[in-house]
């Protein structure tokens, strides 16, 4: 048996949340078009008969402008401190020649002197010519910072088998962590409440998803009928409470009827949801707010 954990980092948009659904065969981490979507750390789970192995999606590595972005970077030297292996993904389409990730500082500070075995993921192959991806695999093995390097396209599966027989050649014995049918460490709250800030990225511009937190008030589950969910959404400044409700609440309706459907799905059952808008001024930049949404690292216990 082997079992262990395996962290998966790079730069915002990288395709690390893509890439853990995919290897799970599930969806856990919300995916969007918009960088920093992911902002704590995702747990999920691959059982089979004689491996286990607990993927561990980060935020990604930036340079942080307020807390916030200081404790999403928290979650990602835990995650490189905790695992047994490292899988590093660059964005081909975004860095083509990798020099916009090996120029980085902070990048580079989890390369270096890490005793785990590192995975090189050159992902979004589907979108970049075969014969530039060869000469930067040929590049960047002469770095010899990486064990292996795999070209994948995550969105399209192309090659995860083979980071899957990576991962196995590395992983040490153990006995599994977790019960075979777990797929996450994570309760339903907390699911549900990243489907709702997912919609939120995807429905409104500009800075107003990054200024929204998500929680969820109450959580009833009913044996008649659907079950209640109570979701405030957090923003940081009055005047994007009327952005989120939207004229005569047209635009919060829309999310709740996106975001209902997408929790269903997720839940396999009927749910009411109710939204609702609240203002905390600068939470983003708050510690004792922020602790108190989860975003609690290591050094705030």
């Amino acid at each position: 048996m082997k079992s262990g954990y395996v962290a998966i980092i790079g730069k915002p948009n990288a395709g690390k949340s893509t890439l853990m659904n995919a290897l799970i065969g599930e969806k856990l981490s919300i995916i969007t078009n918009k960088p920093q979507t992911t902002r704590k750390r995702i747990l999920g789970i691959l059982t089979e008969a004689d491996y286990q192995i607990i993927f561990l999606d980060t935020p990604g590595i930036l340079s942080p402008d307020y807390l916030l972005q200081e404790k999403m970077l928290g979650f990602v030297y835990e995650s490189v401190r905790d695992a047994d292996i490292m899988l590093f993904l660059i964005d081909l389409s975004y860095d083509p020649d990798g020099k916009r990730t090996f120029n980085d500082e902070r990048v580079l500070e989890y390369l270096k002197n890490k005793k785990q075995k590192k995975i090189l993921l050159l992902n979004k192959i589907d979108l970049v010519q075969e014969q530039n991806v060869a000469k930067l695999v040929n590049e960047i093995s002469l770095e010899k910072m990486f064990d292996k390097i795999i070209p994948v396209s995550a969105a399209l599966n192309i090659n995860l088998d083979s980071v899957i027989t990576s991962l196995l050649e590395y992983l040490p014995e153990h006995p599994k962590y977790f019960p075979d049918d777990d797929l996450s460490d994570e309760n339903e709250r907390f699911f549900v409440s990243e489907i709702i800030r997912e919609k939120i990225f995807e429905l409104y511009k500009e800075e107003v998803p990054y200024s929204t937190e998500v929680i969820i008030e109450e959580f009833k589950e009913r044996g008649k009928g659907k079950d209640y969910i109570r979701a405030a959404v957090i923003v940081e400044r009055a005047s994007q409470k009327p952005i989120i409700i939207g004229n005569n609440g047209a635009a919060i309706k829309k999310l709740g009827k996106q975001a209902r459907e997408e929790v269903e799905k997720f839940l396999g059952r009927a749910v009411f949801l109710e939204l609702f808008v609240k203002v905390k001024e600068k939470w983003r930049s708050d510690n004792n707010m922020l602790k108190s949404f989860g975003y609690t690292i290591s050094d705030d216990k």
